[in-house]
């Protein structure tokens, strides 16, 4: 196949051995495979990766057997992992019902229950990359090319430049979108015993959730792994203090039977979005182009996303019209994202059975301010009119089959189940 934009690209560097920056060197090397190229995956040791529990999407199931060339079986023993099946809600709404959120088609599509840590070991096996272990000071735009300049004062030009650093040190307005109108800001990880046990004969086949547990001051995702089960306490922590929300963490796994654990992180997140993911020869992906809490385990989805998009346009485009391409490209990526972030802030939208201050604040005061927040951005701003399409969709009396796979950052059955699930009123 012709890619008019190939020649263009022998050098690439990816900053960052995170999952996003180990899926962006993993991509490149898969893009380009038995070309002539030269990549450059620079990380700093110092840097540990946290090896929590996370939750993926369906698409990361064919994408890492693509990645590695290994059976899904395979990866889903070397991932610690089970078969994801949807997200199981327990006290979310106002109607007082559990209920589950399926991918779809339901029981048949799938994704992962996975460890972090391991996750990028295998990426790292199929990666072809010249790795440099150093500290990166700034990536800037020289040109047409971007440069990277190191701690030790080294600089060094690429073609493409992953930036994959994680969270920005600040949120400012005018490099960011500040997603306030997501509740939260902090996360308790604690590392239980399993629940899930290997199988012998192979990977663990049964299907798993998900649990997205309401609590007082906040929700904990309970994530079931093979050799241990992760949990994290989600919750803002300029309403709730970190002592009542251990208090109550406590409380839930004396509930579950669960009588010893290890506390693994207490981290503070921004939800953002970057107002330039994608500037033609920087590509901001992961935590460093965009994060929401991990109601919907929308962060490793959206990398993919940012990584294939840029390549495909790199690749398929030549550089002549580089210029035009990169704010197109650019806008529909930050859109995307605003799409994520207000699926997951309408979780809130209808309370939960706790009627305390985290609630009444999540749902009165931060999810009412949505329609503000992007409204302020101007007209390039499409994320609300899609989100408000959904609901329009649903109002009609029967949703054309041609309309299934309608999107807002997930399809309308999303929306759907949710709707119902919430008791959300159309």
């Amino acid at each position: 196949m012709i890619q008019p934009g190939r020649q263009s690209l022998q050098k690439i560097a990816v900053v960052g051995r995170g999952t996003a920056g180990s899926l962006a060197a993993a991509s490149v090397t898969n893009a380009l495979a038995n070309d002539d190229y030269e990549i450059h995956h620079i990380y700093d040791s110092r840097i540990p990766i946290i090896g929590v529990g996370e939750g993926s999407w369906p698409s990361l199931v064919d994408r890492l057997h693509v990645l590695s060339d290994l059976p899904h079986e395979t990866i889903q023993q070397r991932l610690n992992g089970t078969r994801k099946y949807g997200v199981a809600f327990e006290g979310w709404g106002c109607r007082n019902q559990d209920f589950i959120h399926y991918f779809t088609p339901q029981l048949v599509s799938y994704a992962y229950h996975l460890s972090a840590d391991l996750l990028a070991d295998i990426l790292q096996e199929g990666t072809h990359a010249h790795h440099v272990d150093a500290n990166v000071r700034d990536i800037s735009r020289v040109g047409s090319r971007a440069k990277i300049e190191f701690e030790d004062g080294k600089t060094e030009l690429y073609d493409l430049v992953f930036d994959a650093r994680g969270f920005p040190k600040e949120i400012l307005p005018d490099q960011h979108v500040d997603i306030s109108f997501i509740p939260t800001n902090t996360a308790v990880i604690r590392r239980c015993p399993s629940i899930f046990q290997e199988h012998e004969d192979g990977p663990v086949r049964q299907p798993t959730y998900t649990r997205a547990v309401a609590r007082s001051f906040g929700w904990v995702f309970v994530i079931p792994l093979t050799v241990h089960t992760s949990y994290g306490y989600i919750f803002n922590r300029d309403v709730s203090d970190l002592e009542e929300v251990e208090a109550d963490f406590d409380e839930l796994l004396q509930s579950d039977g669960v009588t010893e654990f290890e506390q693994r992180a207490v981290i503070q997140f921004p939800n953002f979005v970057h107002r330039e993911i994608y500037d033609g020869v920087i590509a901001r992906v992961g935590n460093t182009a965009t994060f929401m809490e991990p109601l919907e385990a929308t962060a490793i989805v959206a990398a993919q996303m940012q990584i294939e998009m840029v390549l495909h346009m790199r690749l398929n485009r030549s550089l002549e019209i580089l210029e035009a391409d990169a704010p197109v490209v650019n806008r529909f990526l930050i859109n995307t994202m605003l799409c994520y972030g207000l699926f997951v802030g309408w979780h809130y939208s209808c309370g939960s059975i706790h009627d305390t201050e985290f609630w009444r604040f999540a749902r009165d005061q931060v999810w009412a301010t949505h329609r503000d927040v992007l409204d302020v951005l101007g007209k390039e701003c499409t994320a609300l009119r899609k989100f408000d399409e959904m609901f329009d969709l649903l109002r009609q009396p029967v949703v054309d089959k041609s309309d299934w796979n309608r999107l807002c950052a997930v399809p309308v059955t999303s929306y759907a189940q949710l709707t119902q699930g919430l008791g959300y009123s159309l």
